[in-house]
């Protein structure tokens, strides 16, 4: 069973790269920053990510904290021209496909692009997503929005899909693969936007589709202020309606876990139930994701590891896909 191929790239090129990938010292000590990067930003991955062999979980590491260094530019870094800070990362991380980097994340990111073929397109998607973002005026639909999710986390699907591997490497199930890999990185991006509500709004973005806070009786203005927490019941059913969006999402993205190298399915799983877990956490704080930050224990995300090394899909998400 071969890897999900990307772009080819000469093995010369690949080789200068790859010399001390395998087990040296400074590999290693590269490895490790990506993983604390893992560890302290990625509590449902981190775990997710133990089912993985040793390869290929430096690889999904690796492009973990390469793509968060980059979304914490446009974020939280406080940089005084994000938009430079943003193009001069992005001009290192394809110049560390081509030669030795300075920085550790990126040389793991290069090894990782080389040793499992990655798409180069996938990354240039991610910079275009993250570049809009920094001008964020919000959307006007779900369409638009779920552009968005495509480029900043249907990329990131895209990318740990070309790590995991598809079965037998057959042309018709690649495709479906890396759809069903971006699908799932669109669920889980919604999430991030329904968990993290009242964060964004605190730096001035508020990612609902505008269409759809008019349909429930809101506006982006009371989202930005915290206002629309005065508007309970329309905030309630927004949220239902945005959760409800989320998980028939999960749902589309299962049957390209099956479509995997078995090596790397159940590490799927737990990222697909780990993460739909938080959608569970919102509901029980009854959709209040302003005046907290809401979070699934580490105990749920040790059951979901646990049920995942077993191939058990939650009855919610299995319901719709014949699995069970």
């Amino acid at each position: 069973m071969g890897f999900i191929q990307g772009t080819v790239r000469p093995p010369e090129r690949s080789a200068d790269i790859l010399l001390e990938a395998s087990g040296s010292d400074a590999a290693l000590r590269d490895a490790h920053v990506c993983q604390r990067i893992v560890a302290r930003n990625a509590r449902t991955f981190s775990v997710a990510s133990r089912l993985l062999p040793r390869e290929k979980r430096r690889g999904v590491f690796a492009i973990y904290a390469a793509c968060r260094t980059a979304d914490d530019i446009v974020d939280v870094n406080g940089a005084d021209q994000p938009d430079l800070a943003l193009q001069r990362f992005k001009e290192s991380a394809f110049q560390s496909l081509e030669q030795r980097s300075e920085s550790p994340i990126l040389r793991e990111l290069a090894r990782a692009w080389h040793r499992f073929a990655v798409p180069d397109e996938t990354l240039y998607e991610l910079f275009r997503a993250l570049n809009l973002d920094l001008h964020h005026r919000g959307y006007e639909t779900w369409p638009e929005l779920e552009a968005y999710c495509q480029g900043v986390a249907g990329s990131v699907g895209a990318m740990c899909c070309a790590v995991f591997g598809v079965a037998d490497d057959i042309s018709a199930r690649r495709s479906q693969a890396v759809t069903c890999a971006r699908t799932l990185g669109v669920a889980m991006q919604l999430t991030n936007i329904l968990r993290d509500v009242g964060e964004d709004a605190r730096r001035g973005r508020c990612y609902l589709p505008n269409r759809e806070l008019t349909q429930f009786g809101l506006t982006r203005s009371e989202v930005l202020s915290g206002s629309v927490r005065n508007h309970r019941n329309e905030w309630r059913a927004l949220m239902r309606f945005q959760v409800d969006r989320a998980r028939a999402l999960y749902r589309q993205a299962l049957p390209g876990i099956t479509l995997l190298q078995r090596d790397a399915q159940r590490c799927a799983i737990a990222c697909a139930t780990g993460y739909s877990r938080i959608l569970d956490a919102i509901e029980r704080a009854d959709f209040d994701t302003f005046s907290q930050r809401v979070a699934t224990s580490r105990l749920t995300l040790l059951g979901v590891a646990w049920r995942s090394w077993r191939n058990e899909l939650p009855a919610d998400l299995a319901k719709e896909t014949g699995e069970g």
